[in-house]
C-alpha cells in the first residue's frame, strides 16, 4: 500500500509540473478550441448521411456499424482538425512542443475506432466495457505508462494459498476470456447455421448437434483461456467444490430443465414445426432452447415453456409421427327430418370446405342418441394441417352445415319445456294485492 501512495504521488506531482508549463497550456487550448467546430459540422452532415445509410438492407450487421459510425463524426473531425492543427505547428515550431496535440489526436482517434466496431457486440454493456478496456489500455501505450499501470494494479491484490490474484491478472483473465467466448458463440452461431441447412438430419437432431457445438466451443474456450493464463486449479478445488454445492441447490431446476432438454431432443417426443396441446395451450413450436421451449399460439402469444414441463406432464403431439388428424362435430336435428338424409347432407357439407380432405379418408356421419328436443347425430372428418387451427375448420364446418340444412328444409331444434301446475292457480283480490 506505501508502495502504491508512492507511485500516485510521484505521478501527480508529475502531472502537475507538466500541466504549469506554458506549451502544454497553449495545446490544451488549441485542443478545446478544435472540438467546437468538430461537433457542429457532426450537427450538419451526419443527419444527411444517417438517412442515406437507412437505405441498406439485408445487412442488419453492417447497418449497425454504420450508423454507429455517423453517430461519432464528430471524433472524425476531431481527429482530422487535431492532425492540421499538428502539421501547422510543426511548420512553424511554435509552441516549441507540441506532443500533447499528437497524443490527443492519436486518443481520439483510438476512441473512434474502438467505440464503433465495439457495435458489433450485441450487448451494448459489454460492448462498452470492451471498448473502455481497450482505450484504456492503448492510451497507456501511447503515453508511454503500460509498464507503471500494470505495475500498480498487479500491486493489488490478495492471495488463496498459493494462488495471488490481482486486479491485472483478473483483467487479464476478463479479457481474454471474453474474447475467446465471443469468437466460440461467433463459431458456434455459424455451425448451427450450417447444421439447421442441412435437410437430411431431422429437426431435432440438427437443434441437438448445434447446442452439443455451442457448449464444445464454450467449454474449449475456457480451457484455452485458463491454460494460458497460468491458473492453478488445483488451487480452487476447495472454494469450487463449496460454490458447486450451493449453485447446485440453487439451480436445481435449471440443470432438470437442461437436462430435459436433451432427452427430448434425442427421443425425439416434440421438435420445431409440431403442433402439440399441453394443458391449455395449444400452438407450434418455434424453437428449442437448453431451458425452455418457444410455442407460439394461433392469437400470437408466444409461451416459454420449461422443458421439464414436457417430460412430467401429458403432451398432445398434434404431428407427432402425422400430421393427418381427425375432428368430430355433433348437432342436432328436429325430430320430423329424415335421418338418412340428414346423414347425406352432412357429409356432403363437410367435403364441400377445402381443408377438409375428402380422398383419403372422406367425412362420416352417424347417428348417436334420441336426444329430449333433438335427433343427436355426430359427424367426422380428417384434416391434415392441424397448425392452421382446429377451432377455425370446425367452425367453418358448422357454417357449410347450416347452410346445407336450411336450404333443404331441416330445422335445428332448440329445448322446449311444460311446466304443469299440480294444484289451480288462484288469483288475488285487489285489495291483496294492495296489501302486499
Amino acid at each position: 500500500m506505501e508502495e502504491l501512495t508512492a507511485l500516485a504521488t510521484r505521478y501527480f506531482d508529475i502531472a502537475v509540473d507538466y500541466l504549469s508549463r506554458p506549451a502544454v497550456l497553449y495545446q490544451l487550448g488549441m485542443i478545446a478550441v478544435m472540438f467546437l467546430p468538430s461537433w457542429l459540422l457532426s450537427n450538419r452532415v451526419e443527419p444527411r448521411l444517417e438517412e442515406r445509410a437507412r437505405t441498406i438492407k439485408g445487412m442488419p450487421g453492417v447497418l449497425r456499424v454504420v450508423v454507429a459510425f455517423l453517430r461519432r463524426l464528430e471524433w472524425l473531425f476531431f481527429v482530422i482538425l487535431l492532425g492540421v492543427t499538428y502539421l501547422l505547428t510543426s511548420l512553424v515550431a511554435w509552441p516549441e512542443s507540441n506532443y500533447l496535440i499528437y497524443a490527443a489526436m492519436l486518443l481520439s482517434c483510438a476512441w473512434l475506432l474502438i467505440n464503433v466496431f465495439s457495435h458489433a457486440i450485441r450487448s451494448r454493456f459489454i460492448g462498452r466495457l470492451f471498448a473502455v478496456a481497450i482505450w484504456v489500455f492503448v492510451a497507456a501505450s501511447i503515453l508511454d505508462v503500460a509498464d507503471d499501470v500494470a505495475e500498480i494494479l498487479d500491486s493489488i491484490g490478495f492471495s488463496i494459498g498459493d494462488l495471488r490474484l490481482s486486479v491485472l491478472s483478473v483483467l487479464k483473465a476478463v479479457v481474454f476470456i471474453g474474447i475467446l467466448l465471443w469468437v466460440a458463440f461467433g463459431a458456434g452461431n455459424f455451425l448451427d447455421r450450417r447444421i439447421q441447412s442441412v435437410n437430411e438430419l431431422t429437426p431435432s437432431l440438427r437443434v441437438l448437434l448445434g447446442k452439443i457445438m455451442r457448449i464444445a466451443l464454450i467449454v474449449l474456450a475456457v480451457m484455452i483461456a485458463m491454460q494460458s493464463l497460468d491458473i492453478d486449479l488445483t488451487a480452487l478445488t476447495v472454494l469450487s467444490g463449496a460454490i458447486g454445492v450451493g449453485i447446485g441447490f440453487g439451480l436445481q431446476k435449471v440443470v432438470s430443465n437442461f437436462i430435459s432438454g436433451i432427452i427430448i431432443l434425442l427421443d425425439q417426443s416434440i421438435k420445431p414445426g409440431d403442433t402439440i396441446e399441453l394443458g391449455q395451450t395449444f400452438g407450434w413450436i418455434r424453437e428449442l432452447r437448453a431451458r425452455f421451449v418457444s410455442v407460439v399460439t394461433r392469437d400470437g402469444r408466444e409461451y416459454l415453456i420449461p422443458n421439464e414441463d414436457f417430460i412430467t406432464t401429458q403432451v398432445i403431439n398434434w404431428s407427432f409421427t402425422d400430421s393427418y388428424v381427425r375432428l368430430d362435430v355433433p348437432f342436432g336435428v328436429a325430430y320430423d327430418s329424415d335421418p338418412h338424409e340428414v346423414t347425406r347432407l352432412a357429409i356432403e357439407a363437410a367435403a364441400s370446405v377445402d381443408r377438409v380432405d375428402g380422398d383419403r379418408n372422406r367425412p362420416v356421419c352417424w347417428m348417436t342418441e334420441f336426444g329430449d328436443s333433438s335427433l343427436n347425430f355426430k359427424l367426422r372428418f380428417w384434416i391434415n394441417d392441424p397448425q392452421n387451427g382446429l377451432t377455425n375448420i370446425r367452425g367453418t364446418v358448422l357454417l357449410a352445415l347450416w347452410d346445407t340444412l336450411k336450404e333443404n328444409g331441416i330445422k335445428i331444434p332448440f329445448p322446449h319445456r311444460e311446466v304443469i301446475m299440480k294444484s289451480p292457480v288462484t288469483v288475488m283480490s285487489q285489495q291483496t294485492q294492495a296489501d302486499t
